[in-house]
């Protein structure tokens, strides 16, 4: 799925309380919810993440942080 798209922004509320959002994500605008199967990438951590089944790039918004539970 990965198309040469600009990455997908996300602000810390968009992700999890542990720092990381799932893929296949709406905001990606994904039209094949079951394309894959649902992972859990942590965002938090780097900042930055990729899909290692559809290449869809997650990165966290510049100035936001990522909370995270423990």
């Amino acid at each position: 799925m990965s198309n040469g798209n600009a990455p997908v922004e996300l602000l810390a509320q968009d992700l999890t309380d542990m720092g990381g959002v799932f893929c296949p994500n709406p905001k990606a605008d994904m039209k094949i919810w079951n394309s894959h199967p649902k992972v859990y990438l942590d965002v938090g951590q780097t900042g930055y993440v990729k899909c290692p089944y559809c290449g869809t790039e997650y990165r966290l918004k510049e100035g936001e942080a990522a909370g995270h539970g423990h």
